[in-house]
């Protein structure tokens, strides 16, 4: 018989992790695992969940190194060792992560008293497994689509969700080997990547109750590595707001000082500070404004385009970025010189049901111009369109060599150029729809180191996807709509074309 004292260590985590478990501290250290404030918090909310609901559907936001995977990968590691029938499966998005979890259960099963748990019948570089309690720990990653999905699972954790290059197979996929039994759980914890994506959807739906996921929110401030004291250290007003707001919360001025020191690190304060809210986020908006250190569009002129209401009387020119996929859809947005509006997206379109779309949208809303990214599926509609008679139809290829080729890589980075200009310019503000994949889309896409010749160069849209980022169709398709320039009206009313490349001071 087990002891009543060590039966209830055994069975409550917050008691087993500092009597059998051992992580290493930053500095390399083996020491016993004490939950912090962060994890602390965390396993109170699952632990609600499960009691309240016999499951843990979860999703957990926060900032870097806050000891989730550490806090997950010991709850996991504990009912595997501890109950019966328990299979987990920790899913991570590269290889790295993935050998670096395993070698931390690894430690956790390495470092426990002799005779608290049988020998693992297999143990290998992704595999525990215990025949006689007929329970497991093994991990993969997220670059294989076809990982997990053979299985049949009760625990799943995914580790740094918004960066799984193949997120929505994998909800299809591994997410389904988890039954809807008592007992089961999944919590799907990231660090913030943009909006639009899998894991912001995701979220979305969890905060706003409309599905079986609880959001958990957890901010940087609660790590007290993340302090430093200096002495005559001052506060200015933004650090002040930011504390008279957080205080009760748990910020303090030495959180403040840190966070100054992180942030003067690099030369761009303004870009360290949009870097520093995705990965150190007092708050669930905040984690989600900029999905790349070096996006090419700030998301703050974004944020400030989706709430203006602009009215004007220039000519209606209309982008398409055509896609007939789950990965890469359909989407169509009109721009009257400084408003861009009526986005739409549809996925899983055919050529002729596209091309059926457009003929509609034309013969009712009569555009100047419609513009489509004629690569691959676009040239099709490009030319059905044509054959139907409508010659404001264009087809731009944007993989093409720029018109300013000295400056530009190709015709798409000197469209998204041309946007930024748009959304950055303080003369005349301009209006975007107030939509979140559109916004999404906008502050995807990172800046690239220059070729040798100075040609200027963003991601592409399978670097996004290398890195966990949907398809930027929705912006993509607003670029186009300045293929030939900003589009306005001279005194008698007649339509003019501003030429591309043309330095130009107002946007009608």
């Amino acid at each position: 018989m087990i002891a009543d004292a060590k039966l209830a260590t055994l069975k409550d985590l917050t008691k087993f992790a500092p009597a059998f478990l051992t992580i290493k501290n930053k500095a390399g250290r083996p020491i016993a695992f004490e939950l912090n404030q962060a994890q602390l918090f965390a396993h109170k909310r699952l632990e609600d969940q499960l009691r309240e609901t016999g499951k843990v559907r979860a999703l957990v936001l926060k900032g870097r190194q806050m000891g989730m995977s550490t806090y997950i990968g010991a709850r996991y590691f504990q009912k595997v060792i501890t109950k019966r029938g328990q299979k987990a499966f920790i899913l991570t998005h590269e290889s790295e992560a993935t050998k670096n979890l395993f070698e931390m259960t690894k430690r956790y099963y390495d470092t426990l008293p002799s005779g608290l748990c049988p020998e693992a019948d297999r143990s290998s570089a992704k595999e525990l497994r215990f025949i006689q309690f007929d329970s497991g720990y093994s991990v993969g990653t997220a670059g294989n689509t076809g990982v997990g999905r053979s299985q049949t699972l009760q625990l799943l954790h995914g580790s740094e969700v918004a960066f799984w290059p193949n997120a929505e197979l994998h909800d299809k996929g591994v997410m389904e080997a988890v039954s809807n039994e008592a007992g089961t759980e999944i919590i799907l914890e990231s660090t913030a990547n943009g909006i639009g994506n899998y894991f912001h959807n995701t979220w979305k739906a969890a905060n706003s109750g409309t599905s079986e996921y609880q959001a958990i929110f957890i901010p940087w401030y609660w790590m007290s590595e993340y302090r430093v004291f200096h002495e005559g250290f001052k506060l200015d007003e933004e650090e002040q707001v930011l504390l008279n707001f957080y205080a009760h919360d748990g910020l303090t001025i030495e959180h403040l000082a840190w966070r100054r020191i992180k942030i003067s690190k690099s030369h761009d304060i303004d870009s360290a500070k949009d870097s520093f809210c995705s990965e150190y986020p007092m708050n669930a908006d905040e984690a989600f404004r900029n999905p790349t250190a070096n996006a090419f569009i700030n998301a703050k002129f974004v944020m400030r385009a989706r709430r203006n209401d602009i009215t004007t009387d220039s000519p209606l020119i209309i982008g398409v970025d055509v896609g007939i996929s789950d990965k890469d859809k359909l989407a169509i947005i009109r721009r009257k010189g400084r408003r861009a509006y009526g986005l739409e997206t549809h996925r899983n379109h055919n050529t002729m049901e596209i091309c059926g779309k457009l003929t509609q949208i034309i013969r009712e809303e009569r555009p100047a111009k419609v513009y489509i990214d004629c690569i691959g599926v676009g040239a099709g509609v490009v030319d059905r369109m044509l054959e139907l008679g409508f010659s404001c139809v264009e087809g731009v290829n944007v993989a093409r060599t720029a018109n300013n080729k000295e400056r530009y890589a190709n015709v798409r980075v000197e469209l998204w150029d041309e946007m930024k200009d748009w959304l950055y310019q303080n003369e005349l503000p301009v209006q975007i729809p107030d939509d979140d994949d559109l916004h999404g889309a906008l502050c995807s896409v990172g800046n690239k180191r220059p070729r040798s010749n100075g040609q200027m160069l963003i991601e592409s849209k399978d670097d996004l996807r290398a890195r966990g980022m949907p398809s930027p169709d929705e912006a993509d398709a607003l670029s186009l709509t300045f293929f030939s320039g900003v589009y306005g009206y001279e005194s008698d009313s007649s339509m003019v074309i501003i030429p591309r490349n043309e330095h130009r001071t107002m946007f009608i």
